[in-house]
């Protein structure tokens, strides 16, 4: 054995070593964690039987009507998803099941995925009494819990595309990769997943918080929000406030970035600096902001201000300027973010094409916007993706600290607040005393329906015309 093939054998040794004496720090110090958890794994297991046998009593009590009404429209569901999609494995060259046989078993599959909501509403949305809105949401949600079921069985039916070329990025074992995802797949259940069907079902019920007694009320709460006013207000404020800090933050990180990308002394200390402010979290941020825009002598704009202009604003009591206040403070803490990935997309723009470009007579304006830009979509297309998602839900922290979801709008604040974005109005209605916790859960489900909404509207328009380099 040369001396290379000791030292790699010495180097995995030590560091199998590591991660089993780490492995068994964590379970020693974290045993009646685990404990309490493999406990309640157990009692979750062991009510099975009994949940098995309410849910066969349930569906023996249930009218004929409403069953075959979700029986027909997750059947429905499942053969037109399974003709696309068997119809698109067939054009790319996948190997793909039968497709009259394909269509059948993507309509069973699509009945029984549709019973996940339906059972979880009781079938209240296909029953003569239930209103219109119901009745619309309710075949929303079974087409939905249909195709989440469907999709995964079609991945694991299909086979991969034909190709001559070398088989590089497959398991040769099929099941390996699923072996090695299960422990991530069992944590996202028992974390994740587990706890966001816990949160649906609570929003099927009108209950007060701390107060533990509850009445089910089919999809009124989620009736209830869209005829909301102020739910209506903290949406459109939401999407408002979202837009300036998207476009804001990404703009300025990117003038930001060209800046520090210039070869200059020091430009190391200079990047540093400028992505300190990420390391911060939104309510330290939000201190910051605060003490600069406090009313008074004591906040430093208002000193600077009246100082030279004589003037103070109130700039969180009045409704536009607190939005750009909680803006601005939203802008800075992610703006670190930003310009790490348009510096690190800057330094892999090759100098042979900016070179070119200068030959043949563009100018530095020309190069940027013809050449440096696409070469930095797909870092703008991740950047795009996070930052949305940072403005719906990041934010929270900054509002808490410097507006409280105010100033009001409308007389007694009958409109809501200038500022009452959807994560902090979740918030605030779920966790103040007497709070209808069964609509907090609804306007959960509602954010997380509007993000993952946005995120497939950007991957499905924007992704397509962008190139990765190789």
């Amino acid at each position: 054995m040369g001396r290379d093939e000791r030292l790699q054998t010495f180097s995995v040794r030590l560091i199998t070593a590591f991660v089993a004496l780490f492995a068994a720090w964590f379970i020693l110090s974290e045993r009646e964690g685990l404990l309490r958890l493999l406990t309640w794994l157990l009692q979750g297991f062991a009510a099975a039987p009994r949940s098995i046998e309410a849910l066969i009593s349930y569906y023996l009590s249930l009218p004929a009507a409403p069953l075959l009404l979700s029986l027909g429209v997750g059947g429905a569901t499942g053969g037109l998803a399974s003709y696309l999609i068997g119809r698109a494995a067939q054009r790319n060259g996948q190997r793909a099941p039968n497709l009259p046989r394909g269509v059948a078993l993507g309509a069973g599959i699509g009945m029984l995925g549709a019973q996940i909501a339906a059972a979880a509403t009781q079938h209240c949305t296909y029953r003569a009494e239930a209103a219109f809105a119901e009745v619309l949401l309710g075949a929303l949600l079974t087409i939905l819990t249909a195709l989440a079921v469907l999709v995964p069985l079609w991945t694991l039916l299909l086979g991969r595309r034909r190709v001559e070329q070398a088989e590089s990025g497959y398991f040769r074992n099929r099941w390996l990769p699923y072996a090695l995802l299960a422990p991530s797949l069992l944590s996202l259940i028992v974390f994740l997943y587990y706890p966001s069907v816990q949160m649906f079902n609570l929003s099927l019920m009108a209950r007060r918080f701390p107060i533990r007694t509850e009445r089910f009320v089919c999809l009124g709460n989620y009736i209830s929000l869209l005829n909301d006013v102020i739910y209506q207000n903290s949406l459109l404020t939401t999407f408002v406030i979202t837009v300036f800090v998207v476009a804001g933050s990404m703009a300025t990180a990117l003038a930001i970035a060209v800046l520090a990308s210039q070869k200059v002394r020091g430009a190391g200390v200079y990047r540093t600096l400028l992505i300190f402010p990420f390391a911060l979290s939104p309510v330290v941020s939000a201190a910051v902001f605060q003490a600069m825009f406090r009313e008074g002598g004591s906040g430093l704009i208002n000193y600077l201000l009246d100082l030279t202009l004589g003037v103070q604003p109130a700039w969180l009591r009045d409704a536009v300027l607190a939005r750009f206040v909680v803006v601005f403070a939203a802008i800075w803490n992610i703006l670190g973010f930003n310009i790490i990935f348009y510096i690190a997309g800057l330094q892999n723009v090759p100098r042979d094409l900016q070179e070119a470009a200068a030959i043949d007579g563009a100018n530095r304006v020309q190069r940027f916007f013809r050449v440096v830009l696409p070469m930095l979509a797909p870092y703008t297309f991740f950047l795009l993706v996070t930052n949305v998602t940072y403005a719906f839900y990041g934010i929270y922290g900054a509002i808490d600290m410097l507006t409280q979801g105010g100033p009001p709008l409308g007389a007694a604040g009958q409109l809501g607040g200038a500022t009452n974005m959807l994560i902090y109005k979740l918030y605030d209605d779920a966790f103040r005393p007497g709070a209808p916790i069964g609509s907090a859960a609804a306007q959960a489900v509602y954010l997380f329906s509007i993000v993952a909404v946005l995120t497939v509207l950007q991957f499905r328009t924007l992704e397509r015309n962008i190139t990765y380099g190789g």
